[in-house]
């Protein structure tokens, strides 16, 4: 219970260092992310003050500082995640974010999980494929029909994707879930397979979650104060 006070109680770099030795430590690493892994490139989150839906929900229009989506580039918190791949530490990214800074960042496709969509990319009704819209197609290889891969309320989550992601979330030992409300479901449901699997949960997001009580470790401080030096003391650690 030691650690765990520590965790809890710590100031920032006790927190960050303690995160640090649990990724050095772990075995299974999953990140979860959500729109506000990707406030620090410009692009609003959700239920922040300033969110999409809470603007929506007050009869605001969108914020008039809104940078166009396509112009936004990965900030420091998506490539401290990049690294994490790259030092053969990360075995899943899971995200509810459809701006395509994870893999623009680098990220390899095969480890991560759209669990919303993409806003480049269309999505085959037949066979579930994605297609980039920069190509142009109508139809997949296999004779579908392309549409938005990106998902509306009401439809169903791709089910490869949801597949995946609940499988690593039940076999991860440490799940780090940043910038997400961890309110939308069922995206929100893998921290909780993640925590019934015995894993240790790190919260980073600066609102309130509904699984704050249960994180092993939680961070109220934007991510990119907390991933990137998180990060380069795992890799101090690695080399030794």
């Amino acid at each position: 219970m030691e650690l765990y006070n520590k965790a809890m109680d710590g100031d920032k770099r006790q927190r960050v260092e303690i995160l640090a030795q649990w990724m050095y430590e772990s075995k299974y690493l999953v990140v979860f992310t959500g729109a506000g892994v990707s406030t620090e490139s410009g692009l609003p989150d959700f239920r922040g003050p300033d969110g999409v839906w809470t603007r929506k929900e007050k009869g605001l229009p969108p914020s008039s500082s809104q940078r166009p989506w396509s112009e936004a580039d990965p900030n420091p918190g998506h490539y401290a995640i990049r690294a994490l791949q790259d030092f053969g530490k990360l075995k899943f990214l899971i995200s509810q974010n459809v701006d395509n800074l994870h893999l623009k960042s680098g990220i390899r496709p095969e480890l991560l999980a759209e669990l919303h969509g993409n806003l480049t990319k269309l999505r085959c009704q037949r066979c579930g494929e994605t297609v980039d819209k920069a190509t142009g197609a109508s139809q997949c290889s296999c004779g579908g029909g392309l549409v938005s891969s990106v998902v509306d309320f009401g439809q169903s989550l791709p089910e490869k994707d949801l597949r995946e992601s609940f499988y690593h979330s039940q076999r991860c030992d440490l799940m780090v879930a940043a910038g997400s409300s961890l309110a939308v479901t069922p995206a929100a449901h893998m921290p909780v397979e993640a925590l019934r699997a015995g894993a240790k949960l790190v919260i980073i997001n600066q609102g309130e979650t509904p699984l704050d009580q249960y994180a092993h470790l939680r961070f109220h401080e934007g991510i990119g104060e907390v991933l990137p030096p998180a990060v380069a003391l795992l890799k101090q650690k690695m080399e030794g």
